[in-house]
């Protein structure tokens, strides 16, 4: 891990009690996207996901903004590219936002500032968010001409599509506040107290079956927008019942009878 930690030029990587805590650390670019930052992210993330000692990830930043999207001079590169350098490009940070929202580990946004967006895409990426008081949140893509298309399954999963309609459209800026109304974070805190949140609920993820919480995250994936079906029904049933027989569920069972911890405490 130490090796490839030192790899990194735009984050940082730690890995401590079975919590992995990966950090943009571009704070007087505002942690902006740009290739490099998109690349190591998805190396970063693809490493914890298959680290066997991790069982929870914290996305941090360092800085006043947590993410503000598109690096300036990555954006003035992109104004030069062919249609097929776009698609390579959009390809790469699809893959970033894909890895993180598929990691077999449960990802912890911690916003400790604004985010904007392309940010906006990696906080709806995360399983769960938690954001500082004073952050403000916006889809700002209209204003430049553009759409938020590569972010728009994890933010519309987030936020919902009724929420997507008005802020994809008008490109607001809207508080943390509203971005808990919304659903698109799922606390708020004020900023002495944001450590502390983050880390009651990376305590709770540690402390609950590794093997269930990665079943959880895929369930809640598959089930979520699945009409309910048969295949779904039968799919649902499979789950439990793989999930009874597995080793981590027996000894959960059993531990819970006979009044003791179980073994991956």
């Amino acid at each position: 891990m130490t090796h490839l930690a030192e790899t990194f030029h735009s984050l940082l990587l730690d890995i401590d009690h079975h919590v992995a805590t990966i950090t943009l650390n571009r704070p007087d670019k505002r942690n902006a996207f740009n290739d490099e930052v998109i690349s190591e992210l998805s190396t970063a993330f693809e490493f914890v996901g298959q680290a066997p000692d991790v069982r929870a990830v914290v996305l941090a930043a360092n800085g006043k903004a947590f993410c503000a999207g598109a690096d300036l001079n990555w954006m003035r590169a992109m104004a030069d590219y062919s249609h097929d350098e776009n698609l390579a490009d959009a390809g790469n940070l699809a893959k970033m936002l894909s890895t993180i929202y598929h990691c077999p580990k449960p990802v912890v946004a911690m916003v400790q500032g604004d985010v904007y967006a392309g940010g906006m895409g990696l906080v709806a990426a995360c399983d769960i968010a938690v954001s500082v008081d004073t952050a403000n949140f916006c889809l700002s893509e209209v204003k430049l001409g553009l759409v938020p298309a590569t972010i728009s399954p994890y933010v519309i999963r987030a936020m919902g599509a009724r929420a997507a309609h008005r802020y994809f459209l008008t490109a607001e800026v809207f508080d943390a506040t509203k971005a808990y109304e919304i659903g698109f974070v799922h606390q708020v805190v004020s900023q002495d107290k944001l450590t502390d949140s983050v880390q009651s609920i990376v305590k709770a993820l540690c402390n609950a079956s590794p093997n269930a919480v990665k079943v959880c995250k895929q369930l809640v994936q598959k089930v979520a927008y699945a009409d309910i079906d048969e295949t779904l029904i039968a799919n649902t049933v499979a789950d439990i019942a793989n999930i009874r027989a597995s080793s981590e569920g027996k000894e959960g069972v059993q531990s819970f009878l006979q009044k003791r911890k179980p073994s991956w405490l």
